[in-house]
């Protein structure tokens, strides 16, 4: 496989063209399925998602790590794929990059099975799987130079391209031994950018990052998502992060999938409908005065808290300020991610 960056058991980086579809460890015989019929080559901008699962499921023994897995990554988002330590992300990813092979189901990457057509599949992504490793002792550019090499159609214009976006123009002649982490794992992206993917597969990005790298690595994958189209999927369980990061998430726990949310629904309160209801919070100078008037609702200090829509709010503030009650600011609350997940893996562990 020619796009992808991960250790040998060896410990020595494995350069992206070690690893080809007939070495990989899906590579024995599999019948075709019948999802074979949706192997096709798909037209620029077509509506299919960029990656299916069906029913995939994984055991190692009697165990089952993945568990049917059905799901959909639309095309030219930032999809987060979240669960606790041990829910089945890696094992996943590992699946969708032909790291691991597949009990039961299929993956399909732009209409490409992975199980049939691995090589055409896997042409189309670029991937971190767990840590980008690279050859220290050689430079930024170096490294850069020698996937490039392996990978057809990729100049040095396109070196040039990736170096930019990634922000390590200034220190891409210096040696990687002497890189941060958060500059390899800039570094790691470029590489696997090179090849222009319509999917980038990250395991853990954020991992051993400071604040700033993290800042950094969301915008870097915000900007990959608005101004080329890619889509990114990247697995995590820090939650405040994907939050920032994500159009869209789905939650894994025990190997079963939970749900799949919105954020850019879910982040915006005023973009609901007039008749949808949320819970607001009214800080006034008489809350108790205003639970009243309002009917009902909580008090907590200085604040006053009620469901209600749009229109709603309008009405109660204004009645507020009819009856001499000073309005200093009306919120919305909502969950956030943090809360949402919560709830969902308690919800998925009380249906085992």
């Amino acid at each position: 496989m020619d796009k992808l960056s991960t250790n040998d058991p060896s410990g020595t980086p494995t350069s992206p063209g070690s690893a080809t579809p007939s070495q990989s460890p899906s590579s024995p015989a599999m019948p075709a399925s019948d999802n074979t019929r949706l192997d096709a080559v798909l037209p620029a901008g077509s509506d299919l998602p960029v990656v299916q699962f069906r029913g995939v499921t994984k055991k190692i023994g009697s165990k089952t790590i993945i568990d049917n897995l059905t799901l959909d990554v639309p095309r030219g988002r930032v999809f987060g794929f979240l669960g606790p330590n041990g829910s089945g992300k890696t094992t996943t990813i590992r699946m969708l990059v032909g790291l691991m092979s597949i009990t039961s189901g299929d993956i399909l990457i732009e209409g490409q099975n992975i199980r049939t057509h691995f090589e055409e599949a896997i042409a189309k992504v670029g991937a971190i799987v767990e840590n980008p490793e690279m050859y220290k002792y050689m430079s930024g550019y170096q490294n850069l130079m020698q996937y490039a090499r392996m990978s057809p159609g990729v100049d040095k214009q396109r070196i040039s391209e990736v170096v930019q976006f990634v922000g390590l123009g200034n220190r891409i002649y210096d040696k990687v031994s002497t890189y941060s982490l958060g500059m390899r794992q800039r570094l790691g992206v470029a590489q696997a950018l090179l090849h222009r993917p319509r999917l980038l597969v990250l395991d853990e990005p954020t991992n051993g990052l400071d604040p700033q790298g993290i800042r950094e690595l969301r915008d870097y994958l915000r900007a990959l998502s608005r101004e080329e189209g890619t889509t990114v999927f990247v697995s995590s369980h820090l939650l405040s992060e994907m939050e920032l990061m994500c159009d869209t998430v789905a939650v894994i726990n025990g190997g079963r999938l939970v749900d799949v949310r919105h954020l850019d629904h879910a982040s915006h309160p005023s973009a609901a409908s007039a008749s949808a209801k949320m819970m607001v919070r009214f800080e006034t100078d008489q809350p108790e005065l205003a639970a009243r008037i309002g009917g009902g609702g909580q008090v907590s200090g200085s604040s006053w808290s009620i469901a209600a829509d749009r229109q709603e709010i309008a009405r109660l503030n204004a009645l507020l300020v009819q009856n001499g009650i000073a309005v200093y600011s009306i919120t919305p609350i909502r969950e956030t991610l943090e809360d949402q997940f919560l709830a969902m893996t308690r919800e998925g562990e009380r249906h085992d």
